[in-house]
Parts: structure tokens; sequence; C-alpha cells
């Protein structure tokens, strides 16, 4: 038996997993985020954390087939890593961890790593070709054919969350374009449609009294029945069935899981966007199975894990 390391590095904590190669999750553990100084320190961080588990375990060094990480830019084919977030501008991230650890190390940006852990053991296990939208602060997204992630040519592939879906949006999205399906179907779009629909007439709402009307508030208020939430829901839905026809009409998954805060809602959300989906998406792809993801925070790990296995 092989084993190996699964990171899913976010811009708060680290998430680190041991598994072994059947997809097993021998242990789990998390460490902060140093993004001080440009966040020169966390490639070491993350290697003292992964020698130190190594430390705990009895395996040989031969054992173990390396590092997969995820993390949340983009990754260059020469190991070097973007991240915003992090500070990170071509940061050797790569090197810095094989000379950390002695361990063999592959990554992938954050959501790509997402979508390989449904894809291996998680709601599309046993599917070839899978499609994850993420609905949280933003809308991301990772698209798996046949085994292998789509990167593209210049690391774009997935980045579900630019589509753009309204012509005449004004406002810009945080990538400088106008209306990306992540200005409407984050959670942030969401809080953003049901503040533009309360603000349009004078219907009573028991949004009007809640003292943050953010998504969870909006949803919330869908499962009690409330009207205009129905309504911000369904506008809501709108946008992403028609980002997800498009993804569907490109690339033809066999199945569209759906993960990410907003995925919370489950059932309401899950019916509303199952049928404004098969209202426009094209007729070939109309049965596409939409469901919820399974894995939860620990997906970017087992996604991670799964990439170092097909390296």
């Amino acid at each position: 038996m092989k084993y190996g390391y699964g990171v899913d590095l976010g811009g708060t904590t680290v998430k680190m997993g041991l598994f072994q190669e059947d997809g097993r999750l021998l242990d789990k553990w998390e460490i902060d985020t140093d993004i001080s100084a440009g966040g020169v320190n966390i490639p070491a961080d993350i290697g003292h954390s992964v020698l130190a588990d190594m430390k705990k375990h009895s395996f040989l060094k031969e054992d173990y087939l390396g590092i997969g990480i995820g993390i949340p830019g983009q990754l260059w084919p020469d190991g070097t890593a973007n991240a915003i977030n992090l500070g990170w501008d071509h940061l050797p991230l790569i090197s810095s961890l094989e000379s950390a650890t002695g361990l063999k190390t592959v990554g992938d940006n954050d959501a790509n790593m997402a979508a390989m852990g449904e894809y291996w053991q998680g709601v599309g296990k046993g599917f070839a070709s899978l499609v994850l939208v993420t609905l949280g602060t933003g809308v991301g997204g990772g698209i798996i054919l046949n085994g292998r992630c789509l990167q593209g040519a210049h690391r774009a592939g997935g980045e579900i969350g630019h589509i753009p879906v309204e012509p005449g949006e004004t406002l810009v999205c945080g990538c400088g374009g106008h209306g990306c399906l992540e200005q409407y179907a984050s959670a942030t779009g969401c809080a953003r449609i049901a503040m533009d629909m309360l603000s349009a007439d004078s219907e009573p709402s028991t949004l009007r009294s809640v003292r943050k009307v953010d998504a969870r508030a909006v949803w919330d208020a869908v499962k009690a029945g409330d009207a205009t939430a129905m309504r911000i829901a369904d506008r809501f839905c709108g946008y992403l069935a028609r980002g997800l026809a498009v993804v569907a009409c490109t690339v033809d998954p066999d199945i569209i899981v759906l993960g990410g805060g907003v995925s919370r809602a489950g059932e309401p959300l899950l019916t509303r966007v199952r049928e404004q989906y098969a209202r426009v998406a094209f007729p070939a792809c109309r049965g596409t199975p939409i469901v919820l993801a399974s894995l939860g925070n620990d997906a970017g790990m087992y996604g991670a894990m799964a990439t170092l296995l097909n390296a």
C-alpha cells in the first residue's frame, strides 16, 4: 500500500490529509495560512507539517507517493504559483515543497482539485466526466473529462463564474468584466438580487425585518414560504441555469455538481435550478443530472490526492 498527502491551501487555513492510494483518508488536520511577507513562509509551514505527520507513522519513505496541493490561484508548468490573496507572484511552490519534504509534489487550482475530488471519491464516482460549480462568495468551477482536469491554454479552463450572462450590466465584476455569472449566482450575487428586488416594491416580506439580507437569509425565507424570497430564488436560479446550459452544450458532462456555501440551501435550490435548466439547455443535454456535492470541505484534499495518483 502506498500513501500520499492531499493539501487544500486556503486564504485562512491549510487543510491537510494523509491518504491511502485506494482513497481512504487516514488522518486530517489544519494549520493557519501565514500570508505575512507576501506568503513566502507558506511552503515551509506546509513542509514542516507534513514532516511532523510522517514521524507519527511507521511507513518507510518509499511508501509515500508524494504531495498533491490545490491553491487559490494559478500553478504554471514550471512549478511557480500566482495567488493574489496570498501575495504570490510566480512563487516557486513545487520546488520549495519538494526541497522541504523530499517528496514529489504536484498541484493545480483549488476549484479543479475540488472537482477532481468529487469525481474520484464523491458524488461523481463512476462517471467519465463531471462539471463542479462552487457557489460561494464568488462562483468557481472545475471540469473533468475522461479523468483529466480541463486546464486550458491559459489555465482558465473551468472559470465558470465569468461566463457573461447579463449584457446590460454596468457594475464591474472582480475580473474587470461586466455581467459575469459570478455577479448573480454567488452568495454575494444572491444578496444583491435580494436588495434590488426589495427596493423595487413594498410587498410584505420577512426579509424586510432581517438585520442582514444575505444568501442564507434568502434561502431560509424561501423554506418558510416567503413569496418575495421565492421570486429572488427564481431569479438567482435562472442565472445559474443559463450558465450551466452554456457549459453543458460546450463539454456535455455526464453530471453537474453544485458545491459551496449556497448549495447548502439543498432541495429548494436544486428543484429551481433543474426546472430552469431544462427550459434553456440544449435538447441533448436537458437530461444531465444536477446534484449536490458530497465531500464538503474535504473535496480539495481528495482531489489533490487524486491528482498525485494521476501524475
